[in-house]
Order: structure tokens, then sequence, then C-alpha cells
């Protein structure tokens, strides 16, 4: 089951590179531009077919993907698409402006991406970031609509015998403690709580909310017992709970005065309606966007959890191989074979949801690098337009290209960092 899982989030990255690349393929199609190539991988070609003017084709190593547009750089000021230098960084630039020209036919010189207008030069290189959104939003919705998730529910899983501040690090009654109100009321394990304080509780968050807000209230609770509903009278006390941020997330180690009724709430799958599945996304790509801002300083305990006897944290950078791993994890834990299923499609939509935030990143050579310099160009044509001064042409991407090598020398040294964390101390699931 294991290399089942494996082979599950395998297909689902392959498939996430493919449909990447198609959005990029069918938009520069769209706008008249030729494509040589659309390949699924990096390395040696496995398989490739012609069809058309377009190469079609997997290689070896499935770590990503790209299609071969012509044009991407302009010729340099003097016209011409190779020159030599002596300067290592002038060379990369031309190198790079000669590799864009290098399968340069005639009759191509009408469809080449910089002759393109830079509102279609942004389509073709937001497309494929915006597939991969896409997916991750259609899967999101096919997992909490149609699948559910596991979340607290208004069903009592235990009954605590007394109150017990949430910040003592404890679980024992002490002679001092006094009787928890869902003890004093009654309630037992198995109640469903359908009412609180004249108030219908279909959620976990509601009730959580208004015993929140209820301390040294007394309150009628009706609870769902057996088939039958039963009244019970608490008086809510004050405790120290833990804190919730705006999102209604608990904030880890932080607590405040609320009220506290003194019962475990049982978890279970619960689907989710439309606005709750749109709520739910949007947090989560809040979540993303804090985790990618947070990236750089993740990576000291990275390098200890990989080189060191540093913990492997929960939320610490995860790469292609430790997903797998998780993947197949997933397919190992005792619980029904759709939850399994639909926590493999949850991490192919978050690898989405990453794919999509990384690459809108304005850096080349991601792809929000490439659009980040079509709207600087569409920006100083404008000016110079209103203005009334010459028009300055196409801006020259190729020139960032030193820029480009050393972000690319960032990525894969992380990217190997992560690599090896994912192999020595891996992110296990329970």
């Amino acid at each position: 089951m294991f290399i089942l899982g494996i082979v599950v989030f395998a297909v689902g990255l392959l498939v996430s590179i493919a449909w990447h690349e198609l959005g990029h393929l069918s938009t520069a199609k769209l706008f008249g531009i030729r494509v040589p190539q659309y390949m699924v991988g990096f390395g040696p070609t496995l398989f490739s077919r012609q069809k058309g003017e377009t190469e079609y084709g997997i290689k070896a190593i499935p770590f990503g993907g790209y299609i071969r547009m012509i044009g991407m750089f302009p010729p340099g000021p003097d016209g011409r698409l190779e020159a030599r230098s002596t300067s290592p960084w002038r060379g990369m630039i031309e190198d790079a402006r000669s590799a864009a020209f290098e399968e340069l036919r005639p009759g191509d010189e009408n469809r080449l991406f910089y002759t393109r207008k830079p509102w279609k030069r942004v389509i073709v290189m937001f497309a494929g970031p915006f597939m991969n959104l896409i997916l991750a939003l259609a899967l999101f919705l096919t997992i909490l609509m149609g699948f559910g998730i596991s979340q607290q529910t208004t069903t009592v899983s235990s009954v605590s015998p007394c109150v017990i501040a949430q910040s003592e690090n404890r679980d024992t009654c002490e002679k001092s403690d006094p009787a928890s109100p869902a003890a004093a009321a009654g309630m037992k394990a198995g109640d469903r709580i359908v009412a609180f304080d004249g108030v219908r509780t279909d959620d976990w968050e509601t009730l959580s909310n208004l015993i929140r807000v209820s301390a040294g209230k007394e309150v009628p609770i009706v609870v769902d017992r057996k088939g039958a509903e039963v009244t019970l009278q608490a008086k809510i006390a004050t405790n120290q709970v833990a804190k919730k941020d705006s999102s209604g997330t608990y904030v880890q180690g932080e607590y405040v005065k609320a009220g506290f009724l003194g019962f475990s709430a049982a978890t279970g799958i619960v689907k989710q309606d439309f606005g709750d599945s749109v709520t739910w996304m949007g947090d989560r790509v809040g979540d993303a966007v804090d985790s990618l801002a947070a990236l750089p300083g993740k990576i000291p305990a990275l390098w200890d959890a990989a080189f060191g006897d540093g913990p492997r944290e929960a939320d610490s950078p995860m790469g292609v191989v430790g997903a797998a791993r998780v993947g197949g994890e997933i397919f190992t834990l005792d619980i029904p074979p759709t939850q399994q299923l639909a926590m493999a499609l949850m991490l192919v939509a978050g690898f989405n949801l990453s794919l999509f935030l990384f690459n809108m990143l304005p850096l080349l050579p991601l792809d929000g690098g490439h659009i980040a310099g079509a709207l600087w160009e569409s920006l100083r044509r404008n000016v110079a337009k209103v203005l009334r001064r010459p028009d300055p042409g196409p801006f020259d991407v190729a020139k960032l290209m030193p820029v480009a090598y050393v972000v690319a020398g960032i990525f894969i040294c992380f990217t190997i960092l992560v690599l090896i964390a994912d192999v020595v101390n891996p992110v296990r699931i329970s």
C-alpha cells in the first residue's frame, strides 16, 4: 500500500506539471507564437511524438516541465542575435538571446514571443500557474463537498470531571479543582448538543463561540441522547482557555479568560457546503502565502534537521521526495479507503497551490519574473507615449539572466537541502 500511495502522488505530480505547461502552450498557440516543444520532465527523453509544429514528450526526471517558445528575448541593441563577449555576465545574456532564436525558421518573424503585446505575454506566462490554481481549487472542492474533512463536531467524546486551566500541563484533577459545568449538569459521552442557550448548534465553531462568551451564565443545553432530546442546566465557568485568532484557529501557547463547559468534542468526517468550502479554501490560501513568506526563516531549522540532531517540524518545507513519502504513508493509515484517497488528493491539491504561489514570485526564471518584465515594458511604453517621447521598445529580459542564474542557483541549493532532509529526517504523519 505504501508503494501505491507513492504511485498515486507521482501520477498527480505528472498531471499537475502537464496541466501547468498546457496553460502556457494553449495561450501561446492562441496568440500565434510558435512552440517547437512541449515537455513534461527534464533530462533524457523517454517518449516524444511530433504533431504539427510541436514535439510532445516525456522526460526521465519528473521534477518539472517546459515549453519552448521562439523569441523569448528580443535581439540585442545592434539587432544581432548572436555576439560573443569576454565578460561572463555578458556571455550569459548573449547565450540566452541566441537560444531564443536557435530554431528560427523563415516566416517566424511575426511569431516571436517578444513581439506580442505585453498583455498577451502576461496571459501566456500567467496561464501556467493559473492552471495549477484552478486544479487546486477543483480538488479542494471535490474533497470538501464530496468526501468531507475531519473536524470537531457537537458530539461529546468525553466529559471533564473538573475545571483545569488549559495552560497547566496536567489532566489529573486535584481536590481544590471545582467540578466542571458539564459534569455537574449530567452531560454524558455520546450526547450530541443540538442547542445552547436557545441557539441551534449545528457545528462546533458556533457552539465553541457561544460557550466562550457565556462565562458566569446559567444556560439551558439541549442534547440528543440516543434519539431523545434532553435539556440540561449548566452554569458556565470562567477558565483559562486557548486563544483563537480572527479565523478561529487556536494560537499555540497563548491563552485567554473565557467561558468553559468542560467536555471534549468528538471528531468526524463532515461534508462542507459551498460557502464553507470557499471560506476554508480562502483560509488555506492565506496560510500558504504566510508559509511562503516565512520560508527563509525556516532554513536554519531545516539545516539542523538535515545535518544535526534537530527535530523535523511538521510545517517544515518539504520537497517532491518528502511529499511522495507522505503519499505512501497515507495509504498505510488505518482509515477508510475513501479517506485515504481524500488525503492523497489533498496532498496533490496543496502541491498545486504551492506551485501557483511559487511561480508567481516576480523573479526570473520563474513565470512571475517574465510577467514582471512584461508589465514593466507596458508601463514605460505608456509613460513614453503620454510624455510624447520615443518608444523605448521591448524590455530586454535577457539582461536579467545573470540575476536569473543566481536565483536558480539559490533554488537548486535549497532543493538539495530539502531533499537531504526528506531522506535522512522526513516529515511523518500519524
